[in-house]
């Protein structure tokens, strides 16, 4: 039995789709499972003991009716069985269909329906706390006969190397190990999916005025001018407290360094489903735009989430979502997680 997974989207998007897995291995013990995805979003799930081989799309390489046509027939030579295809737009639904495969299953889009021999209409209402994003994935097995399954957590698998790497970084770097560690998600992936500064800035005010604590910053060398700027705006007990010379220079070591953290604090997005998926707590500042039925799953003590329609469902604007709505539920999640 050979079965590929198609997830042509980011970070936050391979990660909880890779539950899947789970769930065709308890199915198909001794089965061929591989994952196609973009490079850049494979350290999410390098090492997970589910996936047979992950298979590279670069859509610089591939693009064009060239490109498909070549992709497609180095897949069909695969002879895969069974394709699912998590995007099921019309390039990822034309590859699942020059697989060749008897089994295609995809979502319910008009335009790549007749490429897809099963398709799912995905629900609109989440029915448990993993939410609609692991819901409706997981609907996806259901023509394969995989039913009722309880909800899978996505998992990051990292290495003890890598663990212990974390480790002896934060302790070169004279970072004080028994008081709390936050991880700070400063960024969102867009300009417009980010919690303005001025207020992400209040938001680690409180925090610092809360705790006896470090911040860390999940952010890349080109952004780091953004990150300057936030700064900037602190108190001055709050830049004591932040070490924005401290972060990971790839996902692998984010990942890592975000392993020894207390919790992960900050906009909603891939670092806050990577926090989860290595069992940090989250609190998730969600962007007027995006669903929290979808992506705030597993809600609970650990993790955590706001969004501005919990206080003016009738409000669509970033500015309306000031810090002082939802201070008392961060400082809860602070005395909980110290």
């Amino acid at each position: 039995m050979k079965i590929l997974v198609i997830q042509m989207k980011m970070i936050g998007d391979v990660l909880t789709s890779s539950i899947l897995f789970e769930a065709l291995r308890k199915e198909y013990p001794t089965a061929h499972l591989d994952y196609l995805i973009y490079k850049h979003t494979t350290p999410v799930v390098e090492n997970n003991p589910e996936i047979t081989n992950i298979i590279i799309f670069d859509p610089k390489q591939d693009k064009g009716l060239k490109g498909l046509i070549t992709y497609g027939q180095k897949l069909r030579k695969l002879n895969y069985n069974i394709v699912i295809d998590l995007y099921s737009k019309p390039y990822s639904a034309l590859l699942a269909y020059a697989t060749g495969a008897k089994i295609r299953i995809g979502i319910e889009k008009w335009y790549t329906k007749p490429l897809l021999l099963h398709v799912i209409k995905y629900d609109s209402r989440p029915q448990s706390s993993a939410g609609l994003a692991i819901e409706n994935r997981l609907k996806l097995l259901h023509p394969l006969g995989i039913k009722d399954l309880s909800p899978i957590k996505p998992k990051v698998y990292l290495t003890t190397e890598e663990i212990n790497w974390a480790q002896n970084y934060l302790l070169t770097h004279k970072v004080d190990m028994t008081r709390p560690i936050y991880m700070i998600s400063i960024l969102g992936s867009s300009y417009n999916k980010t919690y303005p500064e001025n207020y992400m800035a209040e938001v680690l005010n409180f925090i610092a005025s809360e705790k006896d604590c470090t911040l860390l910053y999940n952010y890349i060398p080109s952004q780091k001018s953004q990150v300057d700027n936030l700064i900037n705006l602190l108190s001055e007990k709050a830049k004591r407290v932040s070490r924005p010379d401290i972060f990971g220079k790839s996902l692998r070591e984010f990942l890592a360094l975000c392993s020894q953290c207390t919790a992960l604090i900050g906009n909603e997005g891939g670092a806050v489903n990577m926090a989860k998926a290595l069992k940090i707590p989250t609190f998730a500042i969600f962007s007027p735009q995006v669903s929290k039925k979808a992506w705030s799953n597993f809600e609970g003590s650990n993790n955590y989430s706001v969004h501005l329609h919990d206080y003016y469902p009738e409000k669509h604007n970033y500015d309306d979502f000031k810090p002082k709505l939802f201070l008392e539920k961060l400082k809860d999640f602070v005395e909980i997680h110290d």
